[in-house]
């Protein structure tokens, strides 16, 4: 692992989308509560995703500074889009909630780690 990332961009583009995505959610825009409930997420919990979110955006940030926060948070990340893909295909939602956004974000999760804390 490298002292800091490198490049750092695709770090800041990361949590730029994660704080961009926890805003959608703190009052879910429609095509997220779309997805939420195309899984059947009870609607109790939306409020634990803005949290997260924001704290994912938090980690990727200062993990410009502390890559091992850096690389744990965008390791939690692909956990994280493991997981909602998993609950899509349980839910039997294939549509564009699986396919674009949840699988899209689990490559760009991914390609961020590598590229920016193995390389």
């Amino acid at each position: 692992m490298s002292a800091l990332p490198d490049p750092v961009w695709p770090v800041v583009l990361l949590a730029f989308i994660q704080a961009g995505d926890a805003v959608m959610c703190v009052k879910p825009v429609p095509f997220i509560a779309r997805c939420l409930e195309g899984v059947n997420w009870p609607r109790r919990h939306w409020w634990i995703l803005p949290p997260l979110k924001f704290a994912a955006a938090a980690g990727l940030i200062l993990g410009i500074w502390l890559p091992y926060l850096g690389a744990v948070t965008c390791a939690a990340l692909v956990l994280y889009f493991v997981v909602a893909i998993t609950i899509h295909i349980a839910a039997r939602d294939f549509g564009r909630n699986l396919f674009l956004n949840a699988t899209g974000m689990l490559l760009i999760c991914v390609a961020t780690g590598v590229h920016g804390f193995l390389t």
